[in-house]
């Protein structure tokens, strides 16, 4: 049997420097393999020697290759963004965006996710990719591979743990370049997480980067919806076209009786969407698994039952959304 540390090394032999880290959990190997350039019978051949080397690592079951390329002109279709957003911090944005990038990639959509809270980064834990560091090629950044094999970048991945970045509004945009213009292969979509406010990262990413649409999350209370209001109003500044409204935090379902208690209120969000003629994307419960899960970098969206559920009945409005926007 060979150790993941031996594997590793193997792996960059064998790849030449095409794969990123590998990383294990619950007996799943997943790991990126920048295939560019390569013939579809050397694709294939790399892929499966590097299962059964993988499959060699104690442990380990199952493995899953996510196979990056750069595209040609003739081939390539834009890259599309949707920026999740939030006027407040703390209600919940960061969840959602990861379990939205998730549910979006088990409907079929090549998806990336992208954290764009250089100051506060909370992609890394939520998705389990807080070990991983990308690499660069062609003075691009290769994305690390996150939770259900979803590409992603954030700043968590290139800093020290808990190190503060005393960095002003220019720097920040170019660091946020940096994750949006790297070599994300055949991806079609990019899953945004906005930094909450509406200051130089947001003016930096709908001048620069111009998003095909926002999803803004609020919780129901007002003040939250205010917040809200404000991030609609910047984007529509902007001419990024609004995807719609999502509730987070709605209902607390008792563990014990099963009763249902709105500690932020509810039905706020929907009724704001309306108010701002845009469409109402879903509700998402206060609940203790969705917590548990996104801190143990497991996304519940990854998963089944009735979390799992609601996103996705989320990603698939988005996802309808797309489609009639293309």
């Amino acid at each position: 049997m060979t150790d993941l540390a031996d594997f590793t090394a193997r792996l960059n032999a064998l790849t030449d420097g095409r794969a990123s880290a590998p990383r294990v959990k619950d007996g799943v190997m997943t790991l990126a393999l920048d295939v560019g350039g390569l013939s579809p019978d050397q694709r294939d051949g790399l892929a499966a020697a590097i299962r059964e080397g993988g499959l060699t690592v104690p442990g380990v079951t199952d493995v899953r290759i996510a196979q990056t390329a750069e595209r040609t002109l003739t081939e390539s279709k834009p890259l599309r963004i949707i920026a999740v957003a939030s006027g407040k911090g703390g209600v919940g944005k960061s969840t959602l965006s990861a379990n939205l990038a998730v549910a979006l990639a088990r409907l079929g959509l090549k998806v990336g996710l992208v954290d764009a809270d250089i100051y506060g980064p909370s992609q890394a834990r939520l998705m389990g990719s807080e070990d991983q560091k990308p690499v660069a090629r062609d003075k691009k950044l290769m994305p690390v591979t996150g939770a259900a094999g979803i590409p992603m970048l954030s700043m968590a991945h290139l800093v020290e743990p808990g190190k503060a970045l005393a960095w002003r509004g220019p720097m920040a945009g170019n660091a946020l370049s940096q994750l949006i213009d790297a070599e994300w292969g055949d991806a079609e979509l990019l899953v945004v997480d906005m930094p909450p406010g509406t200051g130089d990262i947001q003016l930096s990413m709908v001048q620069k980067h111009k998003p095909a649409g926002a999803v803004i999350v609020s919780t129901p209370q007002d003040l939250a919806l205010i917040d809200a209001t404000r991030a609609v109003s910047l984007f529509n500044q902007a001419g990024v076209p609004m995807v719609g409204l999502v509730e987070n935090m709605a209902g607390y379902a008792c563990p014990h009786c099963g009763e249902i208690s709105d500690p932020f209120g509810q039905g706020g969000a929907e009724s704001t969407a309306g108010d701002l003629s845009m469409p109402f994307l879903g509700r998402i419960p206060l609940a203790i698994d969705i917590r548990r899960r996104s801190d143990a970098g497991d996304p519940p969206a990854a998963g089944e039952g009735p979390h799992a559920d609601a996103f996705r009945a989320i990603a698939e409005k988005v996802a309808d959304w797309l489609k009639r926007a293309a």
